[in-house]
């Protein structure tokens, strides 16, 4: 336990004010109190304040909850309980009574849980027990306790977090289970793809791994409103608002020291592919040893991994959201005109982006009315400058859900992100625009996180939008502003195109896909159809071409379908498509007597091989165990550089541990047997990687129960 020295305590005849501003009386004695030494019950009170996975090397607790620090007296000294003795907590560089980062309290009979206050009991003759509560909305950080004699004595420092646990803290949430998932678990789902083929990505939060709570202060104190303005940045610190905020611009690094680059080119020599990335100690680790350098690269869903990181090492409880068909309106028209030309080649501004990750933290907003508490969208990517800096949020979930789009902060844009009305035009080279088609329902679909306690998928697209086109969607939207509405009810008259996909899409396949066509009109229309493939990023961005059929002529009768066939070849696909795997599948169908255009697209992922895990041994702490791994290579060619890395928190000492395979032939299996040894108990994830030169972004997971 750490202990301090030796003191000699001569108790004050002073006068002190509490936070309240109320008098204290002057102490009444003037015995010298000589301290031998001074144990702070790291294990105990850290095991109480839910923070001993982090340590009980130091003292770490959470407001507005007591906590007991034990004085151990020299023989013949005394600690009269009903003195009355003073002290001081306080934190930051220029602490202050009014800014709430010093606070003044004597000793009383009672603890509050309303303020700082402290009692005391002598356990025996040479022992007192001094137990310490802080107001339940003092700001974090790293605080100094001081008993009030001379010069001061100090008793102990400690790092204070917020507290889910208390119910006067604003970041109280009453449900254990929940606080268990978001605030106590370290490891976590990530989910990605398309609406129709949604994947999850194993990650490892690691909140408490050794030293990630100290570079989480860190940030705090690397952001600009500390450099310019320390003792207002650390009394704002009280608020979850404000935390939220600065780690929504400071996870980012446009505008600051923050951690990482964004980078969606495609090109990451100089840097780590954002695919390769599968755990956020790493990262913050990175910048940290580099004295705070900018750390290559990132996509959103790593920025809001690391900011679910630190939201839970500083004990706000915070959720990863992934929204499909996100919008990024440029312009907050709330409306995403995409304009394409006659090559069928987007050349608008306004994209969507296949899926979009970002972050909720839960909490009250004492700067909002009543009714907008509970969870909070932010969003560290940098993709839209708030106050001049690139950050996103905290809007609340509600206010996004009602169109409520003049509230703090960022609400239009997010409202946008999952609401926009999309209309698309082609643009004719004899300079005329037409109106092809257009949609209510495109963008916001299949939100989604991990449930509570399972390794399932929660759609909760209900909390930030009413059914689409239900009476209270549209009522919504109109509030929003916004009047330029489609609608978009059942089988319409006209001509019609869709495109349907085999479910078996496995890389290193060859298969087909199909635009159906439908004229659904009273007289024989003569249709032209182009239909091709190209390769696109998650968000958005498109490639080569990975497939292109021939431009078909077709003759419908009436109510008559048919069918275009076009055929995806890896030995095509594979030179175009990305890390992300996805083929972005466009037909335009053109009425050749009205010379009007309709649209279908569709986004599909190619299916990874499956890692199979089998983990060999007794899950105990302090026992190797062996994880057996095996893959199939699907490719009708090799594999090289063939690599399998297992990462998990409190499993591989806090740093993932790789096995090279090197070459894997056409349909022969990548093998490994890796081992690793627990450090704690309690439930854990092992998270599986596997890459080579031709297949990366191959993960899985495995759930484990450590026992003592």
């Amino acid at each position: 336990m750490p202990e301090i020295s030796q003191h000699q305590l001569k108790l004050p005849n002073t006068e002190w004010i509490c936070p309240s501003g109320r008098a204290l009386p002057p102490a009444m004695m003037d015995e010298v109190v000589e301290i031998e030494r001074i144990d702070l019950l790291c294990e105990v009170n850290n095991t109480d304040h839910h923070t001993k996975l982090i340590g009980v090397d130091r003292l770490i607790v959470r407001r507005g909850q007591p906590f007991t620090i034990k004085l151990h007296l020299r023989p013949g000294s005394h600690f009269q309980n009903g003195t009355n003795i003073n002290f001081v907590a306080k934190t930051g560089p220029i602490p202050s009574v009014d800014a709430q980062t010093k606070a003044k309290f004597s000793l009383s009979k009672f603890i509050s849980r309303s303020c700082w206050s402290a009692t005391s009991e002598t356990t025996s003759e040479n022992t007192v027990s001094l137990t310490v509560c802080s107001h339940p909305n003092a700001p974090i950080g790293v605080y100094k306790l001081i008993l009030e004699q001379g010069a001061g004595v100090n008793l102990g420092d400690f790092v204070m977090l917020f507290n889910p646990w208390c119910k006067r803290d604003s970041v109280y949430l009453s449900n254990e289970s929940d606080r268990d998932e978001y605030v106590l678990s370290q490891d976590g789902l990530i989910y990605r793809g398309t609406p129709k083929r949604i994947t999850a990505l194993p990650w490892a939060f690691g909140q408490f791994e050794p030293g990630i709570l100290d570079i989480c202060l860190q940030i705090l104190d690397e952001n600009p409103k500390y450099i310019s303005d320390a003792a207002l940045d650390c009394s704002e610190r009280k608020s979850p608002v404000y935390v939220t905020r600065v780690f929504s611009a400071m996870i980012n690094s446009n505008d600051d020291k923050g951690v990482l680059v964004g980078n969606w080119s495609g090109d990451y020599e100089d840097g780590v592919k954002p695919t390769a990335w599968k755990d956020s100690c790493s990262i913050l680790r990175q910048w940290s040893n580099s004295g705070f350098g900018r750390v290559r690269y990132g996509q959103c869903w790593v920025f809001a991994a690391v900011a679910c990181t630190v939201s839970r090492a500083l004990g706000i409880p915070c959720r990863i959201v992934t929204n499909f068909g996100s919008a990024h309106d440029s312009n907050g028209d709330l409306l995403m005109e995409r304009f394409y030309n006659e090559f069928d080649e987007n050349i608008s501004d306004d994209s969507i982006w296949n899926f979009h990750v970002w972050v909720e933290s839960w909490m009250t907003r004492s700067d909002l009315p009543l009714g907008y508490e509970g969870w909070q969208a932010s969003d560290p990517t940098p993709q839209h400058r708030s106050d001049g800096v690139f950050c996103c949020g905290p809007a609340p979930v509600r206010a996004i859900k009602e169109g409520e789009l003049t509230l703090h902060y960022d609400v239009p844009y997010v409202y946008a992100e999952v609401n926009a009305d999309i209309v698309e035009y082609i643009k004719l080279n004899d300079g005329r625009v037409l109106k092809m088609s257009g949609s209510t329902t495109e963008v916001g679909k299949s939100l989604s996180t991990k449930a509570v306690g399972r390794d399932d998928r929660e759609d909760i697209t209900h909390s930030y939008k009413y059914p689409e086109g239900s009476e209270e969607e549209r009522k919504v939207y109109e509030k929003a502003n916004h009047h330029n509405r489609l609608s978009q009810t059942g089988e319409e008259p006209g001509l019609h195109i869709k495109i349907k996909v085999i479910p078996d899409m496995q890389i290193g396949s060859d298969f087909d896909v199909y635009a159906e066509l439908k004229n659904n009109t009273m007289v024989t229309k003569t249709c032209r159809v182009m239909f091709y493939a190209q390769a696109v990023t998650y968000n958005g961005k498109l490639g080569e071409t990975c497939g292109l059929g021939e431009f078909t002529e077709m003759n419908l009768a009436s109510t008559e379908g048919g069918k275009v066939t076009l055929r995806l070849e890896y030995v095509e696909y594979s030179k175009a498509i990305t890390q992300d795997r996805m083929i972005k599948l466009m037909a335009l169908l053109i009425d050749a007597d009205t010379r009007e255009f309709y649209r279908a697209t569709k986004t599909i992922i190619l299916d990874s091989p499956e890692i199979i895990v089998n983990i060999l041994g007794v899950p105990k702490v302090g026992q190797k165990l062996v994880a057996d791994l095996s893959l199939q290579n699907p490719l009708p060619e090799s594999l090289e550089n063939c690599v399998f890395t297992i990462h998990g928190a409190n499993l591989t000492d806090g740093k993932p541990i790789t096995h090279e395979i090197g070459k894997v032939n056409p349909k022969g299996f990548a093998i490994a047997k890796v081992e690793f040894t627990p450090n704690l108990p309690g439930p854990r994830k092992i998270l599986i990687d596997f890459d080579s030169d031709k297949l990366h972004n191959i993960q899985t997971f495995e759930n484990l129960v450590i026992y003592e």
